[in-house]
């Protein structure tokens, strides 16, 4: 709809980021690191229709942070969808346990 400038006016946009801290037991080395998380980030792009990407923790192969973005005009769905990241996580790959995870609005 236009505004009385001519201009559209923007739709509101609700931006979340789901921080995951993860370990991975029995995992020896970088390589197997990134053999596990691979699939986990494609899995969850699939599942959640969300971004995912390594951020912390690069270079310990026992340990990862995974931050999932998720963007919607309503910050219900945003916080239902990115809310049931943690649990996938934990049903859906038993190889990795959830340590920590946190929702923030940007």
């Amino acid at each position: 709809m236009p505004t009385p400038c001519g201009r559209a006016r923007l739709a509101a946009m609700h931006v979340g980021a789901l921080t995951l801290e993860l370990r991975l037991p029995g995992c020896l080395s970088l390589k197997e690191k990134r053999s596990r998380l691979k699939p986990l980030l494609a899995a969850l792009h699939r599942e959640f229709n969300i971004s995912a990407a390594e951020i912390e923790m690069n270079d310990n192969h026992t340990l990862a942070v995974i931050a999932c973005v998720a963007v919607a005009n309503a910050k219900p769905h945003v916080e239902r969808v990115l809310g049931g990241v943690p649990g996938w996580v934990e049903h859906h790959r038993p190889d990795l346990q959830v340590i920590d995870h946190q929702i923030n609005f940007l």
